[in-house]
């Protein structure tokens, strides 16, 4: 047999928890045909791996990937990186299931610009994926807030029993359709005045389709506790797996912490399925939130409609240069985008390297000018 492809002296690392080892794997109609000390048969191509690794495609768990892997399909910023799946749908936000009229609503609008939201059920999401062949796998969660902005008529109050029941019809839809489960992202204004009970009634739909619910959760600033408890309380309520979305303790005041956090998180494993995901990185990036601005670290400015000018400054560097205060900055060049260094990094690293974590990269494509984590969470993870 010609094979199409062998790979020579490869340093295999098979994702089984097992040693590593050196082999030759040969590959044939994209099926690994042989794996084999010392595969003489020819190939099409023959790869020298010697010194290199080969292991099964990254799955990239935390994204915003929605639209840009449409838009973009070989999506080069992920497959650069040894990722060949990707989880979008996080934090609350969901492009598939999405009805919106003549705006993007925050946070919604971290996945791309109105005309691009055109999915109104999972299946015509999952038909544009299948038609646009993208390079990478995709799977989607149903996101919450992407929920309340189709049934909710004030996102800044909490949805009525009507309201409740017209999500729940929606999301039950696309968990036939292959929806992998329900997200949040209850830190975000249009969510944080959602009840534990909105959120616990939704999750009720998952365990008849073995889905999981993961959380962007109320805050990972000094109330993470009793956020934590919450989280594991709806888990508990649908009997179904909690992920916590990139679990991290913010803000000087809660540095260290995350040896509290993952101690709770160990504690409740006892009794119900409960992990986490993180990115190799102290600085998390969103919109600029006003209300997160503090003079504890430094806070990065990634763009600014009425103030393009001042991307790629500090709020503290942008006061200096206006005389002004970084309060006053922040109000004045929103809406506009962030990157928080608001991590220490021996919590990061604690994080990283606890059994209960996963690697997603919360990289937000559509940022002009993105936080690393979107290109080089793996490589710097591995």
């Amino acid at each position: 047999m010609k094979y199409d492809y062998v790979f020579k002296n490869a340093t295999v690392i098979d994702g089984s928890g097992k040693s590593e080892f050196v082999s030759d794997i040969a590959v044939k109609d994209e099926w690994i045909i042989k794996i084999s000390k010392n595969i003489s048969e020819d190939a099409e191509k023959i790869i020298d791996c010697s010194g290199l690794i080969l292991s099964p495609g990254f799955i990239d768990v935390h994204t915003h990937d929605d639209l840009i892997v449409i838009d973009k399909p070989e999506y080069i910023e992920k497959t650069s990186q040894g990722v060949t799946t990707i989880i979008v749908g996080n934090c609350g936000i969901s492009a598939a299931c999405a009805t919106l009229k003549d705006e993007v609503p925050d946070p919604i609008n971290l996945l791309g610009e109105l005309s691009e939201f055109q999915f109104a059920d999972l299946a015509s999401y999952k038909q544009k994926i299948n038609n646009v062949k993208p390079t990478v796998n995709v799977a989607t969660l149903i996101g919450h807030t992407t929920l309340r902005n189709n049934c909710v008529t004030d996102l800044l109050k909490p949805a009525t029993p009507d309201n409740i029941a017209h999500m729940k019809q929606v999301l039950a839809c696309a968990l036939d359709e292959g929806a992998l489960g329900l997200s949040t992202g209850l830190s975000y204004g249009n969510a944080i005045n959602s009840s534990t009970e909105e959120i616990c009634e939704l999750a009720e739909l998952l365990a008849e389709h073995q889905g999981i619910y993961t959380t962007h959760m109320r805050t990972e600033y000094d109330g993470i506790i009793d956020a934590m408890h919450e989280a594991f309380h709806i888990g508990r309520h649908a009997k179904v797996p909690v992920q916590i979305s990139h679990h991290k303790c913010a803000g000087a005041k809660n540095w260290g912490r995350t040896k509290e956090t993952l101690a709770l998180i160990e504690k409740y494993q006892a009794m119900q399925d409960i992990n986490c995901d993180c990115y190799p990185y102290r600085a998390g990036s969103s919109n600029l939130d006003i209300t997160q601005v503090t003079e504890d670290y430094d806070i990065l400015v990634t763009w600014s409609t009425p103030f393009p000018e001042v991307a790629g400054k500090t709020l503290k560097e942008i006061a200096a240069m206006w005389s002004s205060d970084i309060f006053q900055v922040a109000e004045k060049i929103v809406p506009a985008g962030a990157i928080y260094f608001q991590m220490h990094e021996d919590d990061v690293r604690r994080v990283l390297q606890h059994p209960s974590s996963m690697v997603g990269s919360d990289g937000l494509p559509r940022d002009p000018n993105p936080h690393p984590r979107l290109w080089g969470t793996f490589p710097r993870s591995y």
